[in-house]
């Protein structure tokens, strides 16, 4: 855990500052760079904050401030400030990592357990549930707008599981409850950004059902699917969040892995456990990382040689009963 920063004082003599989250946003990451984009602009006018993301999902562009999100970061500029936003590191930031490294100032906000502190000042609490509600811990909570609420719980409620992970914590709820009082559609929020699935994610994902397959007594469950499956269904991976977490729902089961084929023998992975297996450690061992209950990693091989180096380190966790 490292010292909570008062927002205050890392915008002191700012004029420009970068903000960006990791590849790939998610709920979370998309919420809390909107959320602090639009606090920033609203509280501190003297300074001009800009956000940096690869592409969010269609529905996330409800959010006030998501279309001035900037996609490119082919222009040369140096900011007063870079603030990196639920990066584990600094690879994470992806193209934006270039204003990351000529900032005269950098600023990291994370909940990433293997985050090991890469910028000039760092607010890394492993135990919130979601860097939303670090952000929300930095703001004044009597100024926090309807706009501002609906990026925060948005970010909140996707990195709980819909406050069903066991990363939720009293204060995460009591956090949850106040930005309801904002008067956001929350129910809305949930319905549109994290419950509704194209047909053709709904497609993808009884594919991976389908085919997925049980091992270790049942403790543990695979599925993976390849390039040409995916483009079969013409799907992007964006269309395959959310189906590590319900393979983890599977009676009975420990600890689910889905895996598909990002390049020509490059699988990427994400791993969800329930109760005792550290899956973060085992994303470590392979060069990724993220949290003790959910996390992923690049691995390289055939994706027999994936499955059979996962479930050898996953093995190691298990009681020798099933090992």
């Amino acid at each position: 855990m490292s010292m909570k920063i008062k927002l205050s004082e890392i915008l002191q003599d700012t004029k420009t500052v970068a903000i960006s989250g990791h590849i790939r946003p998610d709920g979370d990451c998309v919420g809390s760079c909107i959320g602090l984009y639009l606090y920033i602009q609203q509280e501190f006018p003297d300074v001009q904050p800009t956000v940096y993301l690869e592409e969010i999902r269609d529905s996330f562009k409800f959010l006030e401030g998501s279309d001035r999100i900037i996609h490119s970061c082919e222009e040369e500029k140096v900011y007063d400030l870079f603030i990196a936003l639920d990066a584990g590191d600094k690879q994470r930031l992806g193209a934006s990592a270039k204003y990351f490294d000529t900032a005269k100032r950098t600023v990291c906000i994370d909940h990433h357990i293997s985050n090991p502190g890469y910028a000039q000042t760092n607010y890394i609490e492993a135990e919130a549930s979601s860097t939303c509600e670090l952000i929300y811990d930095i703001l004044d909570e009597d100024k926090i707008g309807k706009n501002i609420a609906e990026a925060l719980y948005m970010g909140i409620a996707h990195d709980t599981g819909v406050f069903q992970y066991t990363c939720t914590s009293s204060k995460t709820m009591q956090i949850a409850g106040k930005l309801m009082d904002k008067g956001i559609a929350f129910t809305d929020i949930l319905d549109k950004t994290y419950f509704e699935k194209t047909y053709l994610q709904h497609q993808i994902t009884g594919r991976a059902l389908l085919e997925s397959m049980r091992l270790m007594d049942g403790r543990c469950i695979i599925s993976g699917l390849r390039q040409r499956d995916i483009d079969f269904y013409g799907v992007t991976p964006t269309d395959l969040d959310g189906i590590s977490a319900l393979l983890r729902n599977t009676e009975g089961v420990e600890v689910a892995i889905f895996l598909y084929e990002a390049n020509t023998q490059e699988y990427k992975v994400s791993m969800r456990s329930k109760s005792y297996i550290d899956v973060q450690k085992v994303a470590q061992f392979f060069g990724g990382g993220g949290h003790v209950r959910a996390s992923g990693c690049t691995m390289q091989g055939s994706m027999h040689d994936v499955v059979n180096n996962l479930t050898r380190e996953i093995a190691k966790q298990m009681p020798e009963e099933v090992q």
